[in-house]
């Protein structure tokens, strides 16, 4: 049985990037911790919940209750049967705050992901997150970062180096592929919020997708070929690509994940059951 922490922010991280992979570390047996900013139970992005607010009427109180596109946008059927698990559970409701997490306390980290710029923001620019990373990192504890959770990897600059803990390192982490594509849906879908789906965004000069998630974990590593994803030919490649086919228990054909030594990541929630085990496995010593 090992202990893992899991960090998230006090709102809008990604539903089925936290609860999936709770839910598959505790049914091996393995005991999560979550930590917040405040020691307060965190709420998840409740656009990717119920998928309100993702159609072109969502701004109409009364029409907002209806999802069309939403429906198929917000997290499938086992992200939301696994969060609903998930949200009573005595882990999730007692969490750690971030600044009582220690290295030595636990035997795994997994930095999971969302985009909604409110929330994440405090995660993703948090110097405790960052230095719990650096630490993970120096003790050779495996960790697993998924979509978002990458970027705090890519931030965390190791003072004995003065490089991040990914320089030297193989991952991915949330396309520009993937985050383009969701970003030209939201302008439509979601026109009166056009950025929801871009956290961070590129000031005048800077050239397109050069603040996506992708573009600044690559200028993280040690070659811009360190940064991966499926490539044409191999098996189900459109399926991994598409942004709309997501994996399950029993069908991990759209997934893309990236193992390196004691580290696994992932591109977004449609990775996230082979997320779940890849990193379970690497836990158990496999």
């Amino acid at each position: 049985m090992a202990k893992v922490v899991v960090p998230i922010p006090a709102r809008d991280f990604d539903p089925t990037e936290v609860a999936v992979p709770w839910l598959e570390l505790t049914r091996r047996g393995h005991v999560v911790i979550f930590a917040t900013p405040d020691g307060a139970p965190g709420r998840a992005d409740e656009i990717m919940l119920t998928g309100e607010g993702l159609d072109a009427w969502g701004f109409i109180p009364g029409l907002r209750k209806l999802p069309l596109v939403g429906r198929g946008l917000r997290a499938n059927r086992d992200g939301r049967a696994a969060y609903a698990r998930m949200i009573p559970s005595a882990a999730f409701q007692s969490p750690m705050r971030w600044d009582e997490v220690t290295r030595d306390m636990f035997d795994g980290l997994v930095l999971p992901g969302g985009h909604r710029a409110r929330g994440m923001r405090q995660y993703l620019e948090s110097p405790l997150v960052q230095q719990l990373a650096i630490a993970f990192f120096r003790g050779g504890t495996p960790i697993g970062a998924i979509c978002h959770g990458v970027l705090v990897l890519a931030r965390s600059i190791d003072p004995a180096t003065g490089r991040s803990v990914l320089f030297g390192r193989k991952t991915t982490a949330l396309t520009w592929r993937l985050e383009r594509s969701a970003a030209r849906l939201g302008r439509v879908a979601r026109f009166w919020d056009s950025h929801y789906y871009r956290t961070y965004r590129e000031a005048p000069g800077q050239g397109a997708g050069y603040m996506s998630v992708e573009q600044e974990v690559t200028r993280a590593l040690a070659a811009p070929g360190d940064f991966l994803d499926a490539t044409p030919g191999e098996p189900h490649y459109r399926r991994k690509t598409s942004g709309l086919a997501r994996d399950s228990d029993a069908d991990q054909t759209p997934s893309f994940v990236v193992r390196d030594g004691t580290y696994v990541s992932a591109r977004w929630p449609g990775d996230a059951h082979l997320f779940a085990r890849e990193f379970a496995s690497l836990l158990e010593g496999g």
